[in-house]
């Protein structure tokens, strides 16, 4: 499989930090955030990946990953998003690089505490299908809220007022190479954005979509500023995702 991961967005929710700067290239404690998810995809042992950003830092991602082997990856390419049309449209940018094959794609904010390598060689083996990852939050009323049956998702609740479980679908996502199609079919939502959400939901109403259950902590370092410290202050303390080749 092939790794993609999204990196692009304004990051208006981090201004002051971000008015000169792309969200994921600011630091969380030690690393710039960027790298983080690199490491996740490395340590389940992806080799190849596509970074897709946009805005004015796209030579700044070059200068500081170049290749992409100090990272341990083979090869490291690049997309660029003009504009901000969501998730799932920086995600159709990918289609050429996929050529067809099944893909794990990674918000470049999510940072977690655990390994998914166990859980992309069993997708990996699959025939068809998505998967996405779930964790137990406090506050499912602020996320996406997966309801699940058995191996199988359901349904998908955006920021429910009663949600009907705790799990909140995080920024790690898999695909068969049948995503491009559905994105293609997408329709913009009110917010003029092809969503990942809508994207997930074909996937539940085919009844392809599966999860994982993330072992460990996960942050969305980009939510806000005060998310980015937390997960600074957590990288510190549990020494997180340190490469492990």
């Amino acid at each position: 499989m092939k790794g993609v991961i999204l990196a692009g967005g304004l990051g208006t929710r981090l201004i002051p930090l971000t008015k000169v700067t792309n969200k994921h290239l600011l630091p969380v404690y030690d690393q710039p955030m960027i790298t983080y998810p690199i490491r996740t995809l490395v340590n389940a042992g992806i080799e190849d990946v596509l970074l897709v950003t946009g805005g004015n830092s796209v030579g700044d991602f070059v200068r500081l990953l170049g290749n992409g082997r100090e990272y341990g990856l083979r090869w490291l390419s690049y997309a660029y998003q003009e504009g901000a049309g969501g998730i799932a449209d920086a995600l159709r940018l990918a289609r050429e690089y996929a050529e067809g094959d099944k893909i794990i794609v990674m918000l470049g904010d999510n940072i977690i505490e655990g390994n998914i390598r166990a859980a992309a060689e069993d997708f990996a083996n699959r025939e068809s299908g998505a998967r996405i990852f779930l964790k137990e939050v406090e506050n499912p009323r602020e996320y996406g809220v997966a309801v699940c049956d058995g191996d199988k998702v359901v349904h998908i609740e955006e920021k429910p007022e009663h949600p009907r479980s705790n799990l909140a679908v995080i920024g790690i996502y898999m695909y068969d190479a049948k995503v491009f199609e559905i994105i293609d079919s997408l329709e913009p939502s009110r917010r003029g954005e092809l969503e990942i959400t809508d994207v997930n939901n074909v996937y539940i109403d085919r009844g392809e979509m599966t999860y994982e259950i993330l072992q460990g902590w996960w942050g969305d370092s980009g939510e806000c500023i005060d998310a980015l410290y937390r997960v600074s202050a957590l990288v510190a303390e549990t020494g997180a995702n340190k490469m492990s080749l």
